[in-house]
């Protein structure tokens, strides 16, 4: 193992037997032996990375990559069918809320019971145990059983332990979506401190916000294989592109295999108009011209729309607006707020809009109009389009608005 790593993971496989339909008993294994068919499921295919000493790396993925079954392999819970994983130093874990509390002893008592669990002695416990309960905030519930905790107070507990117990290596699945925003904000503030001391710290999480406040790295896994391994502001565009293809290929093919009426329905209650123009393509590219459905906040974007002219118009207006995917109307504009007049549509061609996404995170969709005259639609088509904005920004709202703050409190 080299010096400077701290895990290393080798091309290691994993696959799991699927039962149709297993008999429990003895009896129903020697009377149904049929039942006992399987299917043999490879949920890692040859998997392996590093990770230095110190470093922090998130696992994303869609669900059933192969994520927590990664990080239960290097907790040891679980063995590689072949393949090497090799760690150096103590190792902590939050794979699973709660896991190792028994619920009818109190929170204190479960504390003792799961730091030496991660091989703490009595007397080591015994120094660190303030600490966990005051970071815990249960110390009115302390003595409690576990039982009547709540998930939040369960992840509280199991938090404060796994942090406390001076660990090398610490593995985090999902555990961050429980518990309320100010703790949430404090779990982020203390993995932010143990990492300037060193620990070496892997996350598996949906969240890309929260892998991108904390990891210098991530690893996109995908059908047990890794896809892509970089940056953070590198890999998640790409995967977030990925499941934004992956979703419009669903909905197309669930479209598709709508009835004839369905179809026509939908199309006369989304177009409307007299016809004199119609679009013919929309396009949602980045700055560079590369076209995707998923961007990041504050990232420039254009819409290239297509039109084709039926019959001439002198004096048109273009219209774009912006819903989110619940319906609440975000921003729209036309060519004739912004002083664009006497728009002649003669023949087929394209206009371009371009605009700095302000938008927080969620799925859009886009409305685009034109005008034949004032006030007549030739064409209006509704979310004819959509895309996805992803950030790290923790603004709350629709959009992110520019701002400053001033005063003399501030250092």
């Amino acid at each position: 193992m080299k010096e400077q790593n701290a895990i290393e993971v080798t091309n290691i496989t994993k696959s799991f037997k699927i039962y149709q339909d297993k008999g429990n008993t003895l009896k129903e294994k020697i009377l149904f032996k049929n039942r006992r068919k399987y299917e043999e499921r490879k949920v890692l295919d040859g998997i392996s990375f590093e990770v230095k000493k110190g470093e922090a790396i998130g696992l994303i993925g869609s669900n059933g990559c192969g994520k927590s079954t990664t990080l239960k392999l290097l907790t040891k819970i679980m063995y590689p069918d072949s393949g090497k994983i090799e760690m150096k130093g103590r190792v902590s874990s939050l794979i699973e809320l709660g896991a190792g509390f028994h619920p009818d002893m109190s929170g204190r008592e479960n504390i003792y019971i799961n730091a030496s669990i991660f091989g703490l002695n009595k007397k080591e416990i015994d120094k660190r145990l303030e600490n966990i309960i005051a970071f815990s905030e249960l110390e009115e519930f302390i003595d409690n059983p576990v039982r009547t905790y709540s998930s939040g107070m369960y992840m509280r507990l199991a938090f404060s332990v796994a942090i406390n117990v001076d660990a090398d290596i610490l593995l985090i699945d999902e555990i961050l979506a429980v518990g309320d925003a100010n703790f949430q904000a404090k779990c982020f503030s203390k993995l932010r401190e143990i990492k300037t001391y060193g620990t070496t710290i892997v996350i598996v999480s949906h969240s890309l916000g929260q892998i991108e406040q904390i990891c210098e790295r991530s690893i996109w896994i995908q059908q047990g294989k890794i896809k892509m391994e970089g940056l953070p502001r590198d890999v998640h565009p790409e995967y977030m592109n990925y499941m934004g293809e992956k979703r419009q290929a669903i909905e197309k093919k669930t479209s598709d295999n709508s009835n004839k009426e369905v179809v026509a329905e939908k199309n006369e209650d989304t177009e409307s108009g007299n016809g004199k123009i119609k679009i013919s393509y929309i396009k949602i590219q980045d700055i560079s011209g590369e076209e995707k459905n998923v961007f990041r906040t504050e990232e420039m974007m254009k819409f290239v729309i297509g039109y084709k002219v039926y019959e001439e118009v002198m004096d048109s207006c273009f219209g774009i607006a912006i819903f989110r995917s619940d319906n609440i109307f975000c921003y729209g504009t036309n060519t004739r707020i912004d002083r664009f007049k006497n728009i002649r549509l003669l023949n087929d061609g394209e206009i371009v809009f371009e605009m700095k996404n302000t938008l927080l995170p969620g799925e859009y969709n886009i409305d685009v109009a034109i005008e034949s005259e004032m006030g007549i639609y030739a064409t209006y088509c509704k979310k004819i389009c959509k895309f996805i904005t992803y950030t790290d920004i923790e603004d709350i709202g629709v959009t992110r608005i520019e701002h400053k703050w001033e005063g003399s409190c501030f250092i």
